[in-house]
């Protein structure tokens, strides 16, 4: 028998390299066991071995309004699933489109004031998958002027029409965006791709500003909202809803995985512009539409978070109790008026260390956010206080940053 043939691509050497540079720099990136507890959150629990767990604190997650354990929204998914199944069996063009589906759009819709909206597997799909059919219509003859600080879903949909040209303008820099849109060719059409809370930093767009510069010099308008729908406005329909101006904004997107707390993206705008995309957009046609579980449980935390602002009141007293409390004990942070609050560590190496002895010693999860998430030097702990974090759990960590944090930084 013939010894079998040793053949090694190239790229095997690549990747070695490239895991060993990342090593190096201070930024692999380790995934950490955890499973989420639907009745105590934010504990969630540690798996150490096959056979022992530990309880810990969350301090990073995205759901923000904690709507992924409300009690009404679990039962919708356990509903749905049982009447209708786990998944879907296909896209809507294939297997046809749910009535929950049609709902949760019209929900959303009515959410942002616009006549209609799409539903994506996730925000990533629905910014990249949107951004990349918009840029690629009437034969790529587009400009785009898009914030320096945007999420690379964005970023990913602007580069996947590579026939448009793109502008970057500096971060939420309403003179530079101005200047920039002012020199375009007068030729081409333009499309401003803008965010309203920044989920890094947590400051805030000024969209009434930035839509007036889109008027002046007729421009499409695409805002992503997605750190700020739920949380935001009379209806939690984001910082669009809550400035007055949704309907000064063409397109709006957002995600059911943060402030709802489920799953799933978004976009909503003029019935015409729904209605294309729906047609041309590959990342809508070829995918597998979301489970009807999903969508049953969303729509219910959707129309909940729309009746009850409580929630929203609740979040932000926490969110001001925890600042308070920084404060208090000298830590620095950078002074928001989001739900976010970053501790800057600014250095690679000693940001997962800081991380790691917060897991380890404090039971306490924050994850290193390093680059290229973060420009280098800006290596940070993200913090999200919501409801379910009470007092103890804050002094607790204010407690293990007083601890870890290097003294030079106080």
């Amino acid at each position: 028998m013939s010894e079998p043939i040793i053949f090694s691509h190239p790229f095997y050497a690549y990747c070695k390299e490239a895991l060993e540079d990342i090593e190096k720099q201070g930024r692999y990136r380790r995934f950490t066991p955890l499973s989420r507890q639907s009745m105590h959150y934010p504990v969630y629990d540690r798996k150490i071995n096959a056979k022992e767990e530990t309880p810990i604190i969350a301090w990073s997650a995205n759901d923000y309004l904690g709507m992924g354990i409300e009690p009404e929204v679990m039962n919708a998914a356990i509903m749905a699933i049982q009447k209708y199944g786990a998944g879907a069996g296909g896209t809507r063009n294939i297997a046809g489109t749910h009535p929950l589906h049609e709902a949760l759009e019209a929900e959303l819709a009515d959410l942002h004031g616009k006549e209609a909206g799409l539903l994506f597997v996730s925000g990533y799909a629905s910014n990249q998958a949107s951004l990349q059919t918009i840029l690629t219509s009437m034969s790529g003859n587009w400009m785009t002027f898009s914030d320096q600080q945007n999420h690379n879903s964005m970023i990913a949909g602007i580069k996947g029409a590579k026939n448009a040209d793109c502008v970057v303008f500096k971060h939420n820099d309403l003179q530079d965006l101005e200047h920039k849109l002012a020199n375009a060719p007068k030729n081409v059409a333009k499309l401003i791709a803008f965010e309203s809370v920044y989920s890094m930093d947590g400051d805030i767009a000024d969209i009434g500003a930035i839509c007036a510069l889109a008027h002046k010099y007729n421009a499409l308008t695409y805002l992503d909202e997605v750190h700020a729908v739920g949380l935001y406005g009379k209806e939690g329909g984001g910082v669009s809803q809550r400035d007055g101006v949704a309907n000064q904004v063409d397109i709006i997107e957002g995600t059911l995985a943060k402030g709802f707390g489920v799953h799933g993206g978004y976009v909503t705008a003029k019935r015409e512009i729904i209605e294309y995309l729906r047609l041309a957009a590959a990342g809508f046609i070829f995918t597998t539409s979301l489970p009807p579980s999903v969508v049953a449980a969303a729509l219910k935390s959707v129309r909940l978070v729309r009746q009850q602002n409580w929630r929203r009141e609740k979040l932000f007293e926490r969110i001001h109790t925890f600042q308070e409390k920084l404060r208090q004990a000298n830590i620095p942070f950078i002074e928001t008026k989001s739900q976010i609050v970053p501790v800057i560590i600014g250095e690679a190496e000693l940001c997962k260390k800081i991380s790691q002895r917060l897991l380890d010693e404090y039971k306490i999860y924050a994850p290193p956010i390093n680059y290229p998430t973060v420009p280098k030097g800006t290596e940070r702990l993200r913090l999200t206080p919501n409801p379910y974090h009470t007092d103890k759990m804050m002094d607790d960590m204010v407690d293990a940053l007083k601890a870890l944090l290097p003294k030079n930084e106080f």
